[in-house]
This record gives structure tokens, C-alpha cells and sequence, in this order.
């Protein structure tokens, strides 16, 4: 049947839209700006050196005049192109602040020194302007105090032209306001932008946390129906089986259901969840509590560990597994029963189950026999733990369960605890 007009086909996904305050737009977007006006204020700064040139040595000049002005065309092209932009912006201040040191040194003897505005004044803005995008909040907070004072110092002598101090103060004060605004604002979008991505990564991997929990979900119901038609089926068919052919078809339709639950069991998916080991103790101590027999608990060092959810439910679903088959197997008359659970460094779990009772020879399980196989040993194997047993005839029973497998073996506490337990039989 034709669609009518009024479906809506799948939507378009377009290019995600661009986040216009995170941290590497703030950045690209204050260089840019400071390198664009330390290009005016170095063009205004040329006429005021070229009136000035007559006071100082010509080697000076002809050392100080590239390194500045050629400093500043490269940080201009290395902003733009987003390279390299805090080394050359520091390495500007760097020098700016070694070429005012070195000013005084400079001027000639009996040179007419113009009491006006140095050149470098004109400069002194930029170059903290770039410390606070280079360096550090600290660093930078210093070289904005530390630039304008060696600044108004020499203003004041006769080298800097003898300013008053009153001038001299006045232009230092209004280096360094400006100098702090651009650092206090810089800092500020810095921190705010930051703020910005943090926010982001925390909501996507929120929202991915999500996506994998809605997949495992879809994935657990798809698995979960395969396997209960499969099942269901088994059973209608075994019911319903009389004849020799038909109890060959509900043999060979069981061993397919058997490989459905292996398969259900090997591909588990892992949605990231974790589950704290507190937690496990206290789903194995409810389930101690709820079957008919008694089981002493002993729960120790678990702390605050955390593993996956798919590895809790492997070491809970065995653990139950070898507290009923105590119950049903172990004998009632005179049998003491116990489960511990510890935790095992750096990140893993423990649980032993154990009783008195009559015991067994794992060599004379049949191989159809597929609980202490199939609900314990290979449970916890698929979730990348380790189940052992030891038994014998008249011995009693311990299963020992441990996530994951390369874990530690018992500490000693738990082996006398265990010993002294097999004792009282």
C-alpha cells in the first residue's frame, strides 16, 4: 500500500551545532583579538620611535627595533593560523619585558631625551595582554604589576626623561588597569568556558549511559524471547513425545535450547553499569535468609568497591546456585552451613559457600548434569571470574567464587574461619 502524504520519513541528521563558548573558541578568539590590536598599537608606537631614535645606542636600536615589531608580525600569523599562539605570545613578553629593563642602558650620554610618552609605553599594554594568555593566573598576575612599575620607575629618571611622578604614576596606574582587566577577563572566560565543557562531557556521556542502557535492555528482551520460544517449545515437544522419533526430536530440540542459554550467557552485554560490593552482600545475605535452611554469614573488608553489574549478577546467581544445592544435596542431620563474602583487592569480590555435610566426587558428576557446570562454574567464567570446588564423600562442600580471575586466593583470615567451620562436623 502506497504511504499517504501525511508519514514523515526518517529525519535528516545534520552537523551537531557548533558550541560558540567552549574552552578552544574562547581561546582562538581572545589570541586573535589581542595580536589584532598589538598591530595597531605597534603601528602607533613607530612614529613616536622614529622621533625618538636620536637617544639611544644604534646597536640598540638595531637589536631591539626586529626582535619587538618582527615578534609581533609572528604571533600575529601564528594566531591566525592557531599555532604555536601561547609560546610566541609569551615569548613577546619575554622580550618586551628584557628590552624595558635594558632601556636606561641604552640612552646615550648628553642625549636629549624626550620627556613625552616613551615608545614603549606604547607597547607595554600588548605585552601584558599576551603574558595573560601565555602564562599561568599567577604568573601573569605578576608580570601585570611587575611590567608598568619597571616602567614607572624609569620613567622618573633621567634616562626615562624625567618624568614627574605624577605622570609617571599615571601612566603606570593605567598600564596596569588595563593590563588587569584583560587578565581578570581572560581568566573569567577561561572558567566560564571550562565550565561550559564540563557540563557537555558530563550530558553526553549521560546521554551515551542511556543509549547503552536502552540497547541492552532491547537486546536482554530480543534474547530473552528467543530463548523462551525455544524452551517453550522443548517442553510442549517432551510432553508430547511417545514415539521413538518423537523423543529423539525433543532430545535434539533440548540440545538446542541448551546452546540458546550458552549462547544468552556468552554475549551478555556490558552497559558500563556498576554495582557496589556492599550491595551483593546484602542480595546474598536476603537470599540466606529466604531459604529454608540456616547459613552463617560472615561479611568483611568490603569497603566502597565497585564492579560490573553483569559480573554481580554472575557471583550472585552462583552463590544461590551453591546455597540450594547445599540445602538439597548436603544432608539435614547435624550439617552446619555458612557463607562469607569479602573483598579482595584491588577492585573484586568473594564468596564462599561451605558446609558440613555429606559431600561429592566431581569426577562421578554426570556430564548431562549441568547445574554445578553450567550455573556456577561457567556463569561466573563468562563474567570473567573464577568458580572452584572442593568436595569429597563425606567431607563436606566449599565453592569458592571470585571475581574477577585473577584475583588473590583466600587470606588466612578466611581459610581459619573455613577450617574451623569443616571442625565442628
Amino acid at each position: 500500500m502506497a504511504a499517504s502524504p501525511t508519514e514523515v520519513g526518517p529525519v535528516p541528521v545534520g552537523r551537531q551545532p557548533r558550541n560558540p563558548i567552549s574552552r578552544s573558541q574562547v581561546e582562538k578568539v581572545i589570541s586573535r583579538s589581542v595580536a589584532g590590536f598589538g598591530i595597531v598599537f605597534g603601528a602607533q608606537a613607530i612614529p613616536w620611535l622614529l622621533g625618538q631614535m636620536d637617544e639611544a645606542y644604534p646597536v640598540w636600536l638595531w637589536i631591539v627595533v626586529p626582535a619587538l615589531f618582527g615578534t609581533l608580525a609572528v604571533v600575529a600569523i601564528l594566531s591566525a593560523a592557531q599555532l604555536w599562539v601561547r609560546q610566541s605570545q609569551g615569548f613577546f613578553a619575554v622580550i618586551y619585558l628584557l628590552v624595558l629593563m635594558s632601556w636606561p642602558f641604552a640612552v646615550m650620554p648628553d642625549a636629549a631625551v624626550f620627556p613625552g610618552i616613551h615608545w614603549l609605553d606604547y607597547l607595554i599594554t600588548v605585552a601584558t595582554a599576551m603574558a595573560a594568555i601565555a602564562f599561568g593566573t599567577r604568573i601573569a598576575a605578576v608580570y601585570v604589576v611587575l611590567a608598568p612599575a619597571i616602567y614607572l620607575v624609569i620613567r622618573i629618571t633621567p634616562e626615562g626623561g624625567g618624568a614627574p611622578w605624577q605622570l609617571a604614576t599615571l601612566e603606570g596606574v593605567y598600564a596596569l588597569l588595563l593590563g588587569g582587566a584583560i587578565l581578570i577577563l581572560t581568566t573569567v572566560l577561561r572558567q566560564a568556558a571550562t565550565a561550559v565543557d564540563h557540563a557537555q562531557a558530563a550530558a553526553l556521556d549521560r546521554y551515551s549511559h542511556a543509549v547503552r542502557q536502552h540497547a541492552t535492555e532491547v537486546e536482554r528482551v530480543q534474547v530473552d524471547s528467543i530463548v523462551h520460544d525455544s524452551v517453550l517449545t522443548t517442553f510442549i515437544s517432551a510432553a508430547r513425545a511417545y514415539s521413538p522419533e518423537a523423543k529423539a526430536l525433543a532430545a535434539a530440540m533440548a540440545g538446542s535450547a541448551i546452546g540458546h542459554l550458552r549462547d544468552a550467557a556468552l554475549v551478555s552485554p556490558d552497559d558500563g553499569t556498576m554495582v557496589r560490593v556492599s550491595a551483593i552482600a546484602e542480595h546474598v545475605r536476603g537470599a540466606a535468609s529466604t531459604l529454608s535452611g540456616s547459613f552463617e554469614l560472615r561479611i568483611t573488608g568490603l569497603g566502597t568497591r565497585l564492579i560490573p553489574v553483569q559480573a554481580a549478577e554472575a557471583v550472585y546467581s552462583a552463590a544461590t546456585q551453591s546455597m540450594v544445592n547445599s540445602l538439597q544435596h548436603a544432608g539435614d542431620a547435624g550439617v552446619s552451613r555458612w557463607v562469607a563474602v569479602r573483598g579482595i583487592n584491588p577492585d573484586g569480590i568473594e564468596v564462599v559457600v561451605g558446609d558440613t555435610g555429606t559431600g561429592f566426587s566431581l569426577a562421578d558428576i554426570p556430564t548431562g548434569r549441568l547445574g554445578v557446570r553450567v550455573s556456577i562454574i561457567e556463569r561466573v567464567g563468562n563474567a570473567g571470574g573464577r568458580a572452584s570446588i572442593q568436595s569429597a564423600p563425606g567431607e563436606g562442600t566449599i565453592v569458592s567464587i571470585r571475581w574477577p580471575h585473577g584475583a588473590s586466593v583466600q587470606d588466612p583470615a578466611l581459610v581459619e574461619l573455613l577450617a574451623s567451620q569443616q571442625g565442628t562436623s
